[in-house]
């Protein structure tokens, strides 16, 4: 039986699950040479089974995934394991790797329909409690709520005392990025970690004015002027990006 669903037989809920996996993995070399990422094992779990279970545990069995490199081995994936359980939809970027904005924009069709969707990395492994960026993020009414922390990186968003984002910073090269000024208030901005993490409103296809490749913190900047684009603070959750070999192994001891 195949357990990739057509468009056509896609059951939308309330909420969906969209979960990245078209990516070269260039960090995870030299799996990626012959694997796609998705498909990296943890303690017997590839990556993309792991995150197919956690989108269960809250209830989300509707799920997109794209897929770009090699792509015909997640399908065989999902159609041997029949989906892990979950009904899964495909998203093709075999012609080309969209980035994640634009991959999300060709997954339009198959998400438009749900009110709300999880998006999230493949790579990232947690223990986030989604219910709880799930309620935030309707609670603000919200048109996406992006889960961040208080941790080290080169790359910060930057959110105002409301939890708004309102830019954008590279500590590394200095470059700072204010499309919401406006929103700043006497404080300056508070400078959060994106773990890769998000909840949308299907609204948001109605705003997207990027096309063909781009990244979603682009998106994110191109809308938080005019639109309520929240962080929530999961600090005190466990977060792992497996973007490469040792971090395969430091997940092995956290996640069995």
């Amino acid at each position: 039986m195949n357990y990739v669903v057509k468009k056509d037989q896609f059951m939308t809920k309330n909420i969906a699950g969209f979960i990245l996996a078209a990516g070269l993995g260039t960090r995870l070399k030299p799996w990626t040479d012959h694997h796609p990422k998705a498909l990296a094992m943890v303690n017997g779990k590839s990556l993309l089974q792991r995150n197919i279970e956690y989108l269960q545990k809250f209830g989300i069995t509707d799920v997109v995934v794209n897929v770009h490199h090699f792509a015909d081995q997640i399908i065989q994936a999902i159609e041997t394991n029949k989906g892990w359980g979950s009904k899964i939809s495909i998203s093709d970027e075999t012609e080309e790797v969209l980035e994640t904005g634009g991959g999300l924009l060709k997954a339009k069709s198959l998400l438009a329909e749900n009110e709300n969707f999880v998006l999230m990395n493949c790579d990232i492994l947690t223990d986030l409690d989604l219910n709880i960026l799930i309620n935030q993020h309707k609670e603000n009414q919200a048109l996406a709520t992006l889960a961040v922390a208080n941790r080290e990186t080169s790359r910060y968003l930057l959110f105002n005392e409301n939890q708004e984002m309102v830019g954008w910073k590279n500590i590394k090269t200095e470059e700072i990025k204010l499309p919401a000024k406006a929103k700043l208030g006497k404080t300056e901005p508070t400078p959060m970690a994106f773990s890769g993490i998000h909840v949308i409103s299907n609204a948001i296809f109605a705003k997207i004015n990027l096309t063909g490749k781009f990244g979603m913190i682009d998106l994110y900047l191109d809308l938080c002027a005019d639109n309520k684009i929240i962080g929530y603070d999961h600090s005190k959750d466990l977060v792992l990006d497996v973007g490469k070999p040792e971090a395969v192994l430091r997940a092995e001891g956290l996640f069995k």
